[in-house]
């Protein structure tokens, strides 16, 4: 095995990739390898100062700890929306593609086998797994969730770049078998009502306050009343007119909420 050596890490994974028929997958692997490709250009970054493996559906990339991490963010958060947008507009429902992706850093090691070793590149994988970052892909509009490693934010991401605006980055805590790892996705929070498994739960800064509750954020129907076409009134507190009795939260006829009037008695 190679001495581990210092590496950023990009991770880039397809939604719902085994959904699709093999026809499909092959074409999203090639467009999965030109996103990536035309990303890591515009980001400066050459064949030369990378290492890529393929996982099927997703991809893979080592790349140069002297490679500028600012222009890879960059281009991950304009690059890759532009493209994924209009690779989109042109493909089948079937074959439009949503990416996950991951920035981390650490120290991998090569072995024998020509295989990626290191603690650093396990939770790399973890994070992109996770169901906090699954969750918010479905969320985004622009096809594209992206979240980095706590290491990158303290190192990289926090000083307020051009082009990788801090403030859209919020803290999360991703829960793995060896433990929770802290992490920071850029774009809104899933609601913290929703169900991510064990693995995520998030917070953006200033509290759960800072969202709408997961009910008002989803447009969750309030109590219905039927009246099957009877008048209803508001105001007080009887029920009024022919009545065919109160069963399962319905009530028929006419309602009258309210101080009863003269012309209510009569």
């Amino acid at each position: 095995m190679t001495h581990p050596v210092s590496r950023t890490i990009l991770l880039l994974d397809i939604e719902r990739f085994s959904d699709r028929d093999d026809v499909e997958q092959a074409y999203l692997r090639r467009m999965l390898y030109d996103v990536t490709d035309r990303a890591l250009e515009t980001a400066g970054i050459d064949e030369t100062l990378r290492t890529r493996a393929d996982r099927g559906d997703s991809v893979m990339e080592l790349i140069d700890a002297n490679a500028p991490v600012t222009a890879l963010l960059r281009a991950l958060l304009t690059e890759v929306p532009v493209q994924l947008r209009a690779m989109n507009r042109m493909a089948s429902r079937s074959a439009q593609m949503r990416l996950r992706g991951v920035v981390a850093g650490g120290y991998v090691a090569v072995d024998d086998l020509d295989g990626w070793v290191g603690s650093d590149l396990n939770h790399a994988c973890r994070l992109l797994d996770a169901a906090l970052l699954r969750a918010a892909l479905r969320e985004r509009p622009d096809d594209f969730a992206l979240c980095v490693s706590d290491s990158v934010y303290q190192g990289v991401v926090r000083h307020d770049h051009p082009g990788v605006p801090a403030a859209d980055f919020h803290q999360v805590t991703v829960g793995t078998k060896n433990g929770p790892l802290t992490a920071w996705l850029h774009g809104p929070v899933p609601p913290a009502g929703e169900d991510h498994g064990e693995r995520g739960t998030g917070e953006a800064p200033g509290g759960s306050g800072d969202r709408p509750a997961p009910a008002a954020r989803r447009g969750a129907p309030g109590p219905v009343l039927d009246v099957n076409g009877g008048s209803v009134s508001f105001g007080g507190g009887y029920v009024a007119g022919d009545q065919h009795g109160v069963s399962g939260g319905r009530v028929t006829g006419d309602v009258v909420m309210g101080g009863k009037t003269d012309g209510d008695r009569s």
